[in-house]
């Protein structure tokens, strides 16, 4: 009998260990290489962070509004949809990391840039994770399909909104600070 639960607690926990190894990498080989080449450029790595997950919304769009795809597009969707999250957690990480360090005042100016094209892209962002929300509450199809994806769908609201708040946190802190040069200038 003891035999028996210590197999099915190892069984459990190389099945818990097996689905954790099992996170897909959001970046391609090639968009993982442009990120590197652009580690020391704040504003460059923010815009391909932009365009990555523009290219994973738009690849949602596509499979949505293409008839030909309707076999395992729920599948796609949810992982297209993973992507976006595991983006825009990437983007709060540089964010994070890029308002931590020192730069020089040329980086400075990039990263605050970038973060000004963040908050821009938040927005557009939103609408599109609203304009497939609301398709799944209009569009039988949608939301019969929606049931593969509903929750990478939360996942990805989810980290667009701690994304925003970021990204408009460090931008309300520049302009608060912009405010202060303007103060001593006078």
């Amino acid at each position: 009998m003891n035999l028996w639960k210590n197999s099915i607690i190892l069984l459990l926990a190389l099945t818990a260990l097996a689905a954790g190894q099992h996170r897909r990498d959001p970046l391609t080989e090639s968009e993982a290489d442009q990120l590197r080449d652009m580690r020391m450029e704040p504003l460059k790595r923010l815009k391909l962070y932009i365009k990555f997950t523009d290219a994973r919304l738009d690849s949602i769009d596509q499979l949505r509004n293409d008839p030909r795809e309707a076999d395992g597009r729920a599948a796609k969707i949810h992982d297209l949809l993973q992507d976006v999250a595991a983006l825009l957690d990437e983007i709060n990480d540089n964010l994070d990391t890029y308002e931590d360090q020192v730069l020089d005042k040329d980086q400075h100016k990039q990263f605050r840039k970038g973060v000004q094209d963040v908050v821009e892209a938040t927005g557009r962002w939103d609408e599109r994770l609203k304009v497939l929300r609301n398709a799944m509450q209009m569009d039988p199809q949608a939301k019969a399909e929606s049931h593969g994806y509903v929750f990478a769908l939360q996942d990805a609201e989810d980290a667009l909104k701690s994304c925003a708040d970021v990204a408009r946190e460090y931008a309300a802190e520049k302009d608060k600070d912009e405010g202060k040069g303007d103060a001593t200038k006078k």
